[in-house]
């Protein structure tokens, strides 16, 4: 809670995979195909604290990786709700891990504050910026999570409620003609496919898919109805590179592209 402040008023640009300033109103939570425009919020720090630095952070894992997935539906559809259900490695406990008596052959479903992160989060990431803070989309997120005995890769089964129930067609057409910001500057570390769809029905695998693209791009598979929301899917994405590390890199890419770090 001391640290970066103290960096980013000695005027450095901090890229940040804590959790402390994630929820705070002035600093972005930055997934640069989600919400390059709140990067804004930048000069707002500025502004408020009198730095010549200031603070990014990236999200909670699981919640990057279905951000990637949601925020191309929330373009062209609108989300209303979301209930998301992780398969979750155990690199994302961080070193040194899981006990392998309590992981091997086994699933644990609960991971220490990851549902309230996952919930809380998403909203902030798909809000919209208005020019002096971020307005949280009106998206309800149940979030349930669980460890799984996979080295890396978060595997998601996510359901959606999208407003005016758009056919799967105009879905799967959503996900692949989707081209945020990251991708349109040529950012060094953006996947050139942001969202991969799979239309083989066992798709996404972690050990097929997860490293695709450095781990910088997120899957999509299994598109289908929903008899409760409307639609579902499965979604993978690679919890320690698009999820952490490369995430962070890719912040630092935007804000360079942007001006913000000179």
């Amino acid at each position: 809670m001391e640290l970066e402040p103290a960096f980013a008023r000695a005027g450095a640009m901090v890229f940040s995979n804590a959790g402390a300033f994630r929820m705070s109103p002035e600093v972005p939570l930055l997934v640069p195909e989600v919400n390059a425009a709140h990067l804004g919020l930048l000069e707002v720090q500025r502004h408020h604290h009198g730095w010549t630095g200031g603070i990014i952070t990236n999200a909670n894992c699981t919640a990057t990786v279905l951000v990637m997935a949601l925020a191309p539906l929330h373009e062209a559809f609108g989300v209303e709700a979301v209930l998301m259900t992780s398969m979750q490695a155990v690199s994302g406990a961080g070193y040194p891990g899981v006990p392998s008596l309590d992981i091997l052959g086994n699933v644990i479903p609960f991971i220490r504050n990851e549902e309230p992160k996952v919930e809380e989060e998403t909203p902030k990431m798909l809000g919209r910026f208005t020019g002096s803070a971020v307005e949280l989309a009106p998206i309800t997120v149940s979030a349930l999570c669980h460890r799984v005995p996979v080295i890396e890769g978060h595997t998601e089964a996510v359901s959606v409620k999208l407003k005016g129930n758009p056919s799967l067609d105009a879905v799967r057409e959503a996900f692949l003609s989707w081209r945020p910001e990251p991708q349109r500057l040529g950012l060094f570390s953006a996947p050139a496919i942001p969202v991969h769809v799979h239309t083989l029905e066992d798709r996404p695998q972690v050990r097929r898919d997860v490293e695709r693209d450095e781990g910088m791009s997120v899957h999509v598979g299994r598109i289908r109805v929903c008899p409760i929301l409307g639609l579902k899917f499965a979604l993978l994405g690679h919890n320690t590179e698009r999820g952490a590390a490369g995430g962070s890199i890719l912040n630092a890419e935007l804000a360079h592209a942007k001006g913000y770090i000179r």
